[in-house]
């Protein structure tokens, strides 16, 4: 049943569907979604909150992580802490890490994998891995449900493709064709509770000792966390030994357009993921 509770004040409605289907229906009219809240609740400290508001919070079915024929289904309220707790093949190594820095534990118990994506900050933590884990996102409406690679649903800073009406509902990762293993790296201005100034991530699927498809992925050093092609393509068939982080140039970052701000400038940022994928390959020959 939809439970719905109208404040006064000038304040707006909430309501906390227990179904999928009362949630659709809600966003026919204009809601803002709200999953774990932890990027809700700080952007309006100190005002009323006049909008509508639709928790998907008790909805059981956007929540969890299951294998399915031809990959994994991670769903949209999945929090940090579920990730971090999941008996999960190496593949998800990176998304792990990424987990464990995404602030502190309360945040973590709340935060929840579609929230991070769906504020599309530049530096999401949970990007850079699902684009390297080459995740779709799994999009519904009222009407139909489609699904698109995750590298097309952010379209910029704070923007995404939904449009009205629509709810992201999973993630999902396909299995890898080879033994795959992925991971994830983090530069702040200390260890944890900070906003990203470079992060990367990769995922190598490994054939005969030898690299058969990478991908690497940079976050918080664009408008939105990009791949990196040509390092991909440089890395096929190498070795995965102790000179693999030698093959990294810096042409490699070309597609990468840092900016300067209060956490770094833009030569810093681009200097700074140059060391971090360095680093990050290097572990996976250690």
């Amino acid at each position: 049943m939809l439970w719905h509770r109208a404040y006064t004040n000038d304040m707006g409605a909430y309501l906390r569907p227990q179904r999928l289907e009362e949630a659709l229906l809600a966003l026919a009219r204009p809601h803002s979604v709200l999953a774990g809240g932890t990027d809700f609740y700080p952007s309006r400290v100190g005002r009323t909150i006049e909008e509508d508001v639709l928790d998907i919070g008790g909805i059981a079915v956007l929540r969890g992580i299951s294998a399915t024929v031809d990959g994994w289904r991670l769903g949209a309220t999945t929090t940090w802490s579920e990730v971090i707790a999941a008996d999960l093949p190496p593949l998800f190594n990176g998304l792990k890490q990424a987990a464990r820095e995404v602030g502190g534990r309360q945040i973590q118990n709340a935060g929840t994998l579609a929230g991070n994506l769906c504020n599309a900050s530049p530096a999401a933590d949970g990007v850079p891995c699902l684009l390297t884990l080459d995740a779709e996102v799994e999009i519904a409406s009222r009407m139909t449900t489609r699904r698109m690679p995750l590298g097309q649903f952010i379209s910029g800073v704070r923007r995404t493709v939904l449009a009205p009406g629509e709810l992201v509902i999973a993630f999902h990762v396909p299995n890898p064709r080879h033994s795959a293993r992925s991971a994830f790296l983090k530069l702040g201005a200390r260890r944890y509770l900070v906003i990203s100034i470079a992060m990367v991530a990769a995922t190598l699927e490994i054939a005969e000792d030898r690299i058969a498809t990478a991908r690497i992925a940079v976050g918080a050093c664009s408008a939105v966390a990009q791949r990196l092609p040509a390092l991909e393509a440089a890395l096929l068939g190498a070795p995965v030994d102790g000179y693999l982080a030698d093959r990294i140039d810096r042409a490699h970052l070309a597609p990468l357009a840092p900016i300067d701000d209060v956490r770094g400038s833009a030569d810093y940022r681009r200097d700074a993921a140059l060391v971090l994928l360095r680093r990050l390959l290097a572990g996976f020959a250690a």
